[in-house]
């Protein structure tokens, strides 16, 4: 191993010794199962089922596996889900197990609500599909877990809800990316065009609706293809089963498999959720979006998935672990290809044992298809109509898309942790060419994007700038994703322009090619020196080496006001039902989560 690797990971354990084993200890003691329900909490829960259904059910020490989905038939991603409770209801009945569909949580799509109100509602979601999923589990009568899921929140969310029943195995099932349509660079070549007043709203409809065509999830390395890749990391997810296409037999018979490996491990009373997603699971994942140059949205939920399992992962974590991970894989918006060209290049399975060669992965953990993570090094197929397994690629077959270690794309992992005198937050360089990174400019303040847009088309920003928008924090708003201003940005960095981004807000999975601190943190709402900065305040900042500076005299930066926040209840689209979230979410660096801050106050 890594000896970095392996100082991280030991750091990460004994700083979580006490909360870990509180958890452990909980999980030990949950419940038994249907042995522990009345006939009249067992009638209840097998009322509709089939007769044959009924009389496996009435059998205690049978298989019951509960599926909780995020279907719904307006998300490309998760439309496929449809079909996926009878698919695997029918299989498990030929096992001698049986399943039930335990409850539907909300997906939103992050796409659709892009520089929308009910953006605001984005992050919160993943807290309300965490609770969501915690009351389709808590019927007691189900020996494992199954979980449909994909996209930005969603995944995240089923695993903060299913770890508070990790005494139960638990295998997520994804659906599979779509076809490749237009490229990506083009769509947003013309995102830029229509920015600047130059296609019209039909040309920029066809552009997106060629890149967004069917089902299956979107095709460029955003947070929901993140969460997949991450999945198996953590051995979640079967081996290599992320990016098959959906409604395939290759995909239907992965399915298939996932619902077996569920039972299997049931029955043999082994590789609980808590026993697969411990320390070395964790910081597997973080080498996993280091070295792929995966979403910063991560850098959020990372943190708050290892404290729903008690672990005390930290942004610095991360950071000492991007100065070792090299970037091995060019995915959009860090490179050119999609999803699909990085599978057809070697995949998961090339990427899982490159990195295990070189000791940036801990092999020796349990995952949902048995225990060492080197199963991870083979690619699934159908032979003769059947699932079977074989070995990766030895080689990377384009090295565009995919490098070995020997030959990296980056020395380093393109995540950097600021910590300065506008508080934390992070930087990702992963898509920032190396002229890029690097912007001293006067700042431009604003509290929405919506000032920002007007002040572009008003002709305001056709110069050096470092675009500040606060008040875009958890607390504030929801830490609504700020990628509306990509195209603006973009465009004015195209022009030969030095630009930035300074927030204490979010970006999407695909933001890329502009240097942007993100995730500012205390943010303006409670105080953090953001709210300090006022228009035409000199800020320096090296995407490199993690530095942002204000070039403000000391004392007059000390006697300064925090601005006031320009609206403190949110209306609208449902936003006033979430004002208790926004009052109760942690900082981004404790993931900007309504609930696992406190999880484990009393044991430490």
């Amino acid at each position: 191993m890594h000896p970095e690797v392996v100082a991280v990971t030991e750091r990460l354990r004994e700083r979580s010794r006490v909360s870990r084993a509180a958890y452990l200890v909980q999980m030990a003691q949950a419940p038994a199962g249907r042995s522990g329900l009345s006939c009249g909490n067992l009638a209840h829960g097998m009322a509709a089922c089939s007769a044959q259904d009924k009389a496996r059910i009435r059998m205690i020490d049978e298989v019951n596996i509960g599926m909780v989905s995020a279907y719904n038939d307006m998300l490309s991603a998760h439309q496929p889900y449809e079909r996926y409770p009878q698919l695997l209801r029918d299989y498990l009945r030929s096992i001698g197990a049986t399943g039930q569909v335990a409850g539907g949580v909300p997906a939103m799509c992050d796409g659709v609500t892009q520089g929308e109100p009910g953006m605001e509602l984005s992050l919160a979601s993943r807290d309300v599909i965490a609770m969501g999923t915690a009351v389709a589990l808590s019927h007691n009568m189900f020996n494992g877990v199954l979980c449909f899921g994909i996209c930005d929140k969603i995944v995240p969310g089923l695993l903060l809800g299913a770890l508070r029943f990790g005494h139960l195995p638990v295998v997520f099932v994804p659906s599979g990316p779509m076809p490749s349509g237009l490229p990506n660079s083009e769509k947003v070549r013309v995102r830029q065009l229509y920015a600047e007043g130059k296609v019209d709203r039909e040309q920029l409809l066809a552009a997106e609706s060629a890149s967004y065509h069917s089902p299956g999830t979107c095709t460029f390395y955003g947070t929901a293809n993140t969460n997949q890749m991450l999945l198996e990391a953590m051995g979640l997810q079967l081996p290599g089963a992320s990016f098959v296409a959906p409604d395939t037999p290759l995909r239907d018979a992965l399915s298939r498999a996932a619902a077996k490996a569920a039972v299997t491990l049931a029955r043999a009373g082994e590789g609980s959720l808590s026993q697969v997603l411990d320390e070395r699971a964790l910081i597997n994942a973080v080498v996993m979006l280091l070295a792929t140059g995966g979403s910063t949205n991560l850098t959020l939920h990372l943190v708050a998935i290892g404290q729903a399992a008690g672990l005390q992962l930290r942004w610095e974590d991360m950071a000492d672990l991007s100065r070792v991970v090299p970037t091995l894989a060019h995915i959009y918006p860090s490179g050119k290809a999609d999803i699909n060209q990085f599978q057809a290049a070697g995949g998961t399975a090339w990427l899982f044992r490159e990195l295990l060669t070189a000791g940036l992965l801990h092999e020796d953990v349990q995952t949902v298809a048995g225990a060492g993570l080197s199963r991870y090094c083979q690619e699934p197929y159908l032979h003769n109509g059947e699932l079977a397994w074989r070995d990766g690629p030895q080689a990377s077959l384009d090295s565009d898309v995919l490098r070995p270690v020997s030959a990296p794309f980056a020395a380093d992992g393109g995540l950097r942790m600021l910590d300065g005198e506008l508080g934390r937050g992070v930087v990702k360089v992963s898509a920032v060419a190396p002229e890029h990174r690097q912007v001293t400019a006067p700042c431009r303040v604003f509290d929405s994007q919506e000032d920002f847009v007007a002040a572009f088309q008003a002709g305001e920003l056709a110069r050096d700038l470092v675009a500040v928008v606060r008040f875009q924090g958890p607390a504030a708003n929801g830490m609504p994703e700020l990628h509306r201003l990509m195209p603006y940005l973009g465009a004015l960095q195209d022009k030969g322009h030095r630009v930035a981004l300074v927030t204490d807000g979010r970006l999407s999975g695909a933001s890329g090619k502009v240097p942007a601190a993100i995730h500012l943190c205390p943010e303006a709402l409670q105080g953090g020196a953001i709210s300090r900065l006022q228009d035409g305040d000199v800020l320096s900042l090296d995407a490199d080496a993690g530095t942002l500076q204000v070039q403000v005299e000391g004392s007059d930066w000390q006697q300064r006001e925090q601005a006031a926040c320009p609206q403190t209840v949110r209306r609208g689209w449902g936003r006033e039902l979430f004002a208790f979230m926004r009052a109760q979410a942690s900082s981004a660096e404790l993931g900007g989560c309504v609930f696992t801050a406190g999880l484990h106050e009393a044991d430490q």
